[in-house]
């Protein structure tokens, strides 16, 4: 399927789907014209005796250096093969397809000056399956994910490695089995691909996204839980929630008090309960929850913002008839927005791994039985699976440490203060990681704890929720090897299956309502 794509106005919904599916992209046709007009442009510069950073002379420090017309194309080839420098593992095929897409929408503004060729390999490499090699570390996220977007744009001129076919090959390679010829980059068009955020905004998405199907997996796990303690649902009511007036603790409240509606546990202690207030990790959900889903909308606005922007530099005004050099490149936002990312999936962990501990506390449980296990003592049932999640909450919160107040200067200096956003990004799939871990335990926890209740019953959409995990994950009559389950409940938290077991409402899944 190919899905074609209007310049700046992108939305995250579309940049899911062309994640998730691998779809080819195009872009619009109304774009070309502005593309061409851009590049116009920048020929004529290239041609004129004024120096135009990027155009005609060398990058970063070495800016005051002119460049001969006849050397502009070997000066752009220069450019990319000199900033290949990427180490570390590579970037999955997924997100560097986005990475390619977001640069597509970059370049479709008409502010870049490139060449309808050079956007028509990008498409065509989406379409036949060519994905370039990049390695995921060596980007300080400003004067542009140069490394990274260079052994993207290395790949378009047959340099470095690509994959196609699932197997990976010189790029050069890849290109000829595909059908595909090799580009020959004119002036400014290395620098209008190496600058620009697009690596650290395709990976921030990625966590974007993540993090709200693990968001949306709380509300479920929690409402497993407070069943399962016979818990209050009193803290739920609308009217408290109302009254403070923030849009994700009423809809979490909301989402939760849905899920338990009907449940015979509950039902059970309404009337007659002594326990005046449940702990925080119980009573105070939609707060928490609510909050960390307030603070993913809003950088999910901050990076669909990004998605559509011109990142590159120097800036070609059409109508202006400038060629102009400025900071776009400077990937802050992103950093800023996967930071605040960072923060809520630590803080959706740190709750979800209090109620586990909650659950197989015999001090605290309310009658369950130690470790949620029919044999304490014999068998020591989840005792290690909340220990595992206490580990994994702890490096979350290590994890979570604001990126974008480490700037270092770089480029001997004349880059001195830089965003960081590239290891705000990339952290984000570990932290993503060790929550779907946490709630996959929280989910066997609370289901083991609602099999207690019997022959009380839970609510039919609780059923729902359990019957997807017990169809992974039978429940734990006495020990056995517990790594399996632990990896296959974590697997229906990272793919959101078992949150798509129960009906959210959008706000709650990270969609426009």
């Amino acid at each position: 399927m190919t899905i074609t794509l209007t310049p700046g106005a992108a939305t995250l919904a579309q940049l899911q789907d062309i994640w998730a599916n691998k779809h080819a992209v195009v872009l619009s046709p109304s774009s070309h014209a502005g593309i061409k007009a851009a590049q116009a442009l920048v020929t004529n510069a290239a041609n004129g005796d004024a120096a135009v950073y990027g155009v005609n002379t060398g990058f970063g420090k070495l800016a005051s250096v002119k460049i001969a017309a006849k050397d502009v194309a070997t000066l752009q080839r220069n450019l990319i093969l000199s900033h290949c420098c990427g180490v570390g593992e590579a970037l999955d095929e997924a997100t560097t397809r986005l990475m390619m897409v977001l640069k597509l929408l970059s370049l479709g503004r008409g502010a870049s000056g490139v060449a309808m060729t050079t956007v028509d390999i990008l498409q065509d490499m989406l379409a036949k399956g060519v994905t370039p090699v990049i390695p995921g570390q060596g980007s300080v996220g400003a004067s542009g994910d140069l490394a990274p977007l260079a052994h993207m744009a290395a790949a378009m001129i047959g340099e470095g490695e690509a994959v196609f076919g699932g197997l990976r090959m010189p790029a050069g390679e890849a290109l000829a089995k595909a059908g595909l010829t090799p580009i020959v980059l004119g002036a400014k068009e290395g620098l209008a691909l190496i600058n620009g955020t697009q690596f650290s905004t395709a990976c921030a998405l990625v966590g974007l996204w993540g993090a709200w199907r693990n968001a949306a997996t709380c509300v479920l796990t929690c409402a497993l839980s407070t069943d399962a303690i016979m818990g209050s649902t009193a803290p739920l009511q609308d009217a408290i929630h109302t009254l403070r007036g923030h849009a994700g603790q009423i809809a979490v409240a909301r989402a939760q008090r849905a899920l338990m509606e009907g449940s015979q546990i509950r039902e059970s202690h309404v009337d007659g309960d002594t326990r005046v207030q449940d702990p925080y990790c119980i009573r105070c959900q939609p707060q928490v929850t609510g909050a960390a889903m307030d603070l993913l909308h809003f950088a999910g606005r901050t990076l669909e913002i990004e998605a559509n922007a011109v990142t590159d530099n120097p800036l070609v005004l059409v109508d202006d008839n400038l060629i102009v050099s400025g900071g776009n490149f400077h990937a802050e936002p992103v950093g800023f927005a996967a930071d605040q990312i960072a923060v809520a999936i630590s803080e959706l962990g740190a709750i979800a791994q209090r109620r586990v501990a909650l659950m197989v506390d015999p001090t605290l449980s309310f009658d369950l039985p130690p470790f949620l296990t029919p044999d304490p003592g014999l068998n020591s049932g989840l005792m290690i699976a909340e220990v595992t999640t206490a580990a994994l909450m702890s490096e979350n919160k290590h994890l979570a440490n604001p990126c974008t107040t480490d700037s270092t200067p770089t480029s001997a200096n004349q880059e001195d203060h830089v965003s960081m956003a590239a290891h705000a990004a990339r952290r984000l799939l570990r932290m993503n990681a060790n929550l779907n871990v946490i709630l996959g335990v929280e989910a066997m926890c609370g289901a083991q704890g609602i099999e207690f209740r019997a022959p009380l019953q839970t609510s039919d959409p609780l059923k729902a929720a359990m019957a997807t995990l017990r169809a992974q994950v039978p429940s734990i009559v006495e020990d056995r090897y517990m790594a399996p389950s632990i990896e296959a409940a974590a697997t229906l938290v990272e793919t959101g299956a078992l949150a798509a077991s129960v009906d959210l409402p959008a706000f709650v899944k990270g969609q426009a309502e």
